[in-house]
């Protein structure tokens, strides 16, 4: 869904990595947990750091950090995990973002939002929906299901399957 589609106001949770702040549709989000402990899977990308059992689910936790080059954080009391659902080939895949700081719910109208940043060719953009304006300072609205590729997702399912 790009900028264009968006024609209606929208709740996003907000979240910070390192300095920035980056916002996820709040329709996808399934809850926000503290950080826990994380079991780690052998033989996975270093931005997958592992499962954590949710209620009796295998939910795989990826770190938003290094996922988007950033580099890792010490967690910190603030640490937390956020449920998404990822859609997958029509197929919902609940997953856990880490953030370093949920900071709150906020509605975004259509004319606080642009389309996202042209950065040359050779960047993968897509998964940005478009970049927020809220008190002057930007949000990266990030499309959760566009933040991994289908190969990754794959692999997500594959853990839950090999922890199950």
């Amino acid at each position: 869904m790009a900028v264009e589609t968006i024609t209606e106001t929208t709740q996003y949770l907000t979240f910070k990595l390192e300095d920035e702040l980056f916002a996820l549709d709040i329709g996808k989000v399934r809850e926000v947990l503290d950080f826990t402990s994380i079991t780690k899977v052998p033989q996975t990308p270093d931005y997958m750091r592992g499962v954590i059992n949710l209620r009796g689910s295998v939910v795989p936790v990826v770190d938003l950090r290094l996922k988007f080059g950033m580099a890792m954080a010490e967690q910190t009391v603030n640490t937390c995990v956020i449920i998404v659902e990822v859609e997958l080939e029509g197929e919902r895949v609940v997953m856990g973002a880490m953030a370093d700081a949920v900071q709150e719910v906020m509605d975004l109208e259509p004319d606080q939002i642009e389309p996202p940043p042209r950065i040359g060719t050779k960047l993968n953009t897509d998964f940005i929906k478009g970049m927020g304006k809220h008190n002057e300072q930007f949000i990266i609205i990030l499309d959760i299901d566009k933040v991994f590729t289908t190969g990754e997702l794959a692999m997500v399912q594959e853990l839950e399957g090999a922890a199950a």
